[in-house]
């Protein structure tokens, strides 16, 4: 009897389950992988469209935004324009992997492998995921949230839930606590702590705001050594939370939508900071676990040469001068970065020990690996593991443009301290902080117009785009109900720069 997994391009459900098992040998009782338990789920190329279009979520509410999303998906496929993943894969637990009904045995093989052994294990470990995510409660909390803005489109009009959302999602960014403080979050207990505000919300109201107003001239700014301002919590960067929390005029189902929205972008966040590490994790897993399969007689040659057809074409990082460059590849890079710590700790040369003296020489390959995954995020992780070598493999080099010279400058190059700034270059581009806008709201007019102000850090000079500084502050005026400000200033210095201001023109409040 044959050892072959399957034969041919061919599958039925019982060869999706004998792939599962045999990978499931290798991940678990080869590479010591720690894992959720696994859900596939077989779906059909409208089916990905359409989880491509509600942000990859199995169960989502729904939005315009997401039916625009799914057409132009859709049009461009059909066009061929664009390809479809093999697989998206869910953050929960049970971990959840759509793979594409359309997959070749060998496809399914390395989906499984990459998302539901790979992904996988990196949502179960990693820091960062540990910090923002509930895997057990997010699929109850998606089916809740799903089912509260139905409810509110039947009690309130799709308009206006919409319009509401429409705000929500532009500033869905600046809802993330990314201080360190509210990061941890309880999915299930959100649910019954939701019933708890509904019926203390409508029977009382803030007592910061029960005083009128006073008269035009009498403004006073609460700033945040006043008592009022440390009640409101300010300086507070979570600015979704709080016009969620201290609006004075929103109603309690505004307020919860609000909350609907900030929390899956917390959710999702971690994406962000790990798109490097998470995929160069699940690659490297899937590249190890087909090796192996090919090495048991479990996949034959053909097999095999499609796989490492696809591998290649997931890791090609076009050179600076391709037109298909566009930086640098996170599967690309990420699996590079593997397979580098993967040479230095079983095959290190001088150079190696000197760089990386905590892993050089090691021997334990997957123990070191293991300890990476779990404790980096993008920008740390290229900080500590690019390696010289690696970055004279990729050709790495540094360009600096500055707008007082006619020409650009050689930043770095490969020497000692070209090697480091090099290191330093790249791990900013996966720094949050030096991507994000650094903004807060700063103070409130409590006791005059109750004027809101907002404050931007600027960093090295990277000022806010005006139109979308604009249509931001729109969104806030509305929601908060009162003029809003916004202050651009010099990080270093706290020079003002520039302002905006915005008037709400359609307010939200309780007789939406």
């Amino acid at each position: 009897m044959s050892d072959l997994l399957f034969d041919g391009d061919g599958w039925s459900y019982d060869t999706i389950q004998r792939i599962h098992d045999a990978v499931a040998e290798i991940a678990i009782g080869e590479l010591g992988l720690d894992v959720y338990p696994n859900q596939i789920e077989i779906i059909t190329a409208e089916q990905m469209l359409d989880a491509y279009a509600s942000t990859g979520m199995p169960i989502f509410y729904q939005h315009w935004s997401f039916g625009k999303h799914f057409t132009q998906h859709e049009q461009m496929y059909r066009k061929g324009m664009m390809g479809l993943a093999y697989e998206i894969v869910i953050n929960s637990n049970p971990c959840i992997s759509y793979v594409m009904e359309g997959n070749t045995a060998t496809m399914q093989t390395l989906v499984i492998a990459h998302a539901a052994f790979g992904h996988n294990h990196f949502f179960k470990n990693n820091e960062t995921f540990r910090e923002f995510t509930d895997p057990a409660g997010i699929l109850d909390y998606l089916k809740f949230a799903k089912a509260f803005i139905l409810q509110c489109e039947e009690k309130h009009g799709e308009a206006a839930v919409e319009r509401l959302l429409d705000a929500a999602h532009v500033l869905q960014p600046q809802g993330v606590h990314r201080s360190g403080r509210r990061r941890k979050l309880d999915l299930r207990a959100e649910q019954d702590r939701q019933r708890d505000r509904r019926a203390y919300e409508s029977e009382t109201h803030n007592e910061l705001w029960r005083t009128l107003p006073a008269p035009t001239g009498q403004r006073q700014g609460a700033d945040a050594s006043s008592p009022e301002a440390r009640r409101l919590g300010l300086p507070e960067e979570n600015i979704l939370f709080f016009l969620e929390r201290h609006a004075p005029k929103l109603a309690p189902w505004q307020r919860e939508i609000l909350r609907i929205v900030r929390l899956v972008g917390h959710y999702l966040y971690p994406q962000r900071l790990t798109k490097v590490m998470n995929e160069g994790t699940a690659t490297y897993v899937h590249y190890r676990i087909m090796q192996r399969l090919h090495e048991l007689g479990r996949i034959d040659d053909g097999a095999f040469f499609e796989f490492l057809s696809s591998h290649t074409n997931v890791v090609a990082q076009p050179g600076f001068d391709s037109p298909h460059y566009s930086g640098f590849n996170p599967y690309a890079l990420g699996f590079a970065m593997m397979r580098d710590i993967e040479r230095i700790v079983t095959k290190p040369d001088d150079e190696d020990r000197a760089w990386a003296p905590d892993i050089a020489g090691r021997g334990d390959v997957m123990g070191v690996l293991k300890e990476v995954w779990a404790n980096y995020r993008d920008d740390s992780f290229i900080a500590q593991y690019l390696s010289p070598r690696l970055m004279r493999e990729l050709k790495i080099f540094s360009i600096e443009d500055d707008p007082q010279e006619s020409e650009y400058l050689v930043g770095a190059i490969h020497n000692e301290r070209g090697y480091r700034r090099l290191r330093r270059a790249l791990a900013r581009r996966y720094d949050p902080s030096e991507s994000d806008p650094l903004m807060e709201v700063s103070a409130v007019d409590l006791l005059g117009d109750r004027r809101l102000y907002i404050e931007h850090k600027v960093l090295e000079g990277r000022l806010l785009s005006k139109a979308d500084a604009r249509k931001s502050l729109q969104h806030i005026a509305d929601l908060w109900g009162y003029d809003v400000e916004l202050r651009e200033l010099d990080a270093q210095t706290g020079a003002r720069i520039s302002e905006y201001e915005a008037r709400p023109k359609r307010p939200f409040g309780r007789e939406g």
